[in-house]
This record gives structure tokens, sequence and C-alpha cells, in this order.
């Protein structure tokens, strides 16, 4: 599916799973983004005492993303511990589609998903312009 590595990204995202801060889950997850430009990016899981206020891993991956120049994310692959594939929670849909959009390849558990199929009709930066411009 358009040439991208999804194993090389599913490793990245185990890989880093394993550096998750998950004592109150229990639930280590990795998140690994392919870049429009070749990098790839990731991101861990980091919990605390006050549930609420943990970050997903691909909340990680979005601040490594802009620690690192910025760029459009081409593909994304979420695993948990196992190495199975997961899908990002409601709240990370939103994260990726700002940096992704509809085009945005996800690998779900039943294989690749453009982020139009796994988001429909997302709210982001356009409707926002769309606002401001009528001003």
């Amino acid at each position: 599916m358009s040439g991208v590595d999804f194993e090389q990204l599913r490793a990245r995202a185990i890989e880093i799973s394993k550096l998750a801060y998950a004592p109150y889950s229990e639930f280590p997850v990795g998140a690994a983004g392919l870049v429009d430009d070749g990098r790839i990016v990731s991101g861990c899981n980091v919990e605390n005492a006050a549930y609420g206020v943990a970050l997903c891993a691909e909340c990680g991956l979005i601040s490594e993303l802009i620690a690192t120049g910025g760029g459009r994310l081409v593909a994304v692959s979420c695993c948990n511990k196992l190495g199975e594939r997961i899908m990002p929670c409601g709240r990370c849909r939103q994260l990726l589609f700002e940096h992704g959009g509809d085009e945005l390849l996800v690998d779900t558990p039943i294989g690749p998903k453009s982020m139009a199929e796994v988001l429909p009709l997302a709210f982001g930066p356009t409707e926002l312009n769309h606002v401001k411009e009528q001003r």
C-alpha cells in the first residue's frame, strides 16, 4: 500500500513501547510514524497518578514530529507490548489528522486504512480557516 514499510513502523512502535511508563494500566503502547521527508518519529505512553493527564503514545509521536522539524505524517502504526496493532483513541485520531490529513494511512488491526476512513468528516484547520475568512 503506497510503498509504506508498515513492518518497519510496527518494529519501531514495539521497540519504543518497551520504554513506556505505564504503572497504572500496565498497558504499554508505542507509536511510530513515517514523515513525508522519510523520517520516522515515535512515542510511547506516559501515565500519571492523576489518570486524566496521561499522555498517549501518539502525543509523544506528534511532539517528536514538531521538535524535529515538522512535516506531514504519511503513515502511522500503534502497537501494544505484545506487538499487536491497536487503534488510536479518539483524541489521538484528531491529533494525527491534524498532522496527516485524510490521506494519512493508519495501520489498523484489519490492515491499513486512510484517516478519512478512521475519522470520517474530521474537524480541522480547514473549518477554522473558513470561519476566520468570513470576518
